[in-house]
């Protein structure tokens, strides 16, 4: 049947599917929009299928600070070039002001959660059929604390969200964001770390020193040594502080009000 130029950019706002995507669809579905999103859809499930192994390592990071409550998601794709697509960080805000929306408590919620007809797993689907690639939700992160803050760095490859037990300076707070987004800690103070990921590092302490031909009965205590360098190094507060190596991330907020601390953090790069 003929279809019309105007019908073609109709289907093309609604799905933002290519335009020869949407002549086809309209083709096949005799004019019929409706079964032409389907069409659309179900392409995109195809193309999906089609891509189940790619590696999607490409993408962006975004975040929104709501209140109380602080939101990032990390939207994949296959290449660079459809990562800095307009559309494609469109749709990655998109999806952030859905998960808002959803106040999911974490990713498979969010995937289920429906919007405009869909789930966002649906919605992130659409989105392989319309860049022909492998397109995922990578990650998904939310916080709650009394004053949330977020540091996305340039590259909209690498965001950190980080919650505050009070209100702080604007210009610590970002700092602390920011450390986090370089020196990736694995938590936020000593307790907070996994045990295994303690014994680990004990474990690998006790060998290193064997192999240093050090006393079995020293083996312990120099294990513990090495366990407490590497807690200060990868747990947020106890980290040296990037712009001044002679405070801790701890003494420097602590030097801009001493009852206040972090509560909450979440890291995401894709280059990790």
């Amino acid at each position: 049947m003929d279809i019309k130029a105007a019908d073609v950019a109709k289907l093309r706002a609604m799905t933002g599917a290519g335009m020869m995507d949407c002549k086809k669809a309209l083709v096949e579905a005799n004019g019929d929009f409706s079964r032409a999103q389907d069409i659309i859809r179900e392409k995109g499930k195809l193309v999906a299928a089609k891509r189940a192994d790619r590696t999607a390592t490409e993408g962006v990071v975004v975040s929104k600070i709501v209140g109380q409550k602080g939101y990032m998601i990390c939207l994949a794709c296959e290449t660079d070039f459809v990562a800095k697509n307009a559309d494609f960080i469109n749709s990655a805000k998109e999806i952030l002001d859905i998960a808002v929306e959803a106040d999911a408590a974490d990713i498979d919620a969010l995937k289920a959660y429906v919007s405009g007809g869909k789930t966002v797993a649906e919605i992130v689907t659409e989105k392989s059929g319309q860049t022909g690639e492998k397109v995922e939700l990578a990650y998904y992160g939310k916080i709650e604390a009394p004053k949330c803050v977020t540091y996305i760095h340039m590259n909209n490859k690498l965001g950190t969200l980080i919650g505050f037990n009070k209100d702080i300076d604007a210009e610590v707070a970002k700092d602390v964001a920011m450390q986090a987004a370089a020196m990736a800690p694995i938590a936020i103070d000593k307790g907070d770390c996994d045990p295994k990921v303690v014994e680990h590092e004990r474990m690998i302490g006790r060998e290193q020193a064997r192999q240093e031909g050090k006393p079995e009965a020293m083996l312990d205590k120099i294990a513990d040594g090495k366990v407490n360098k590497f807690l200060n190094e990868n747990t947020l507060l106890n980290q040296a502080l990037v712009k001044n190596n002679k405070l801790t991330v701890r003494a420097y907020i602590q030097s801009a009000d001493k009852d206040a601390t972090v509560v909450a953090y979440k890291r995401f790069s894709l280059n990790d």
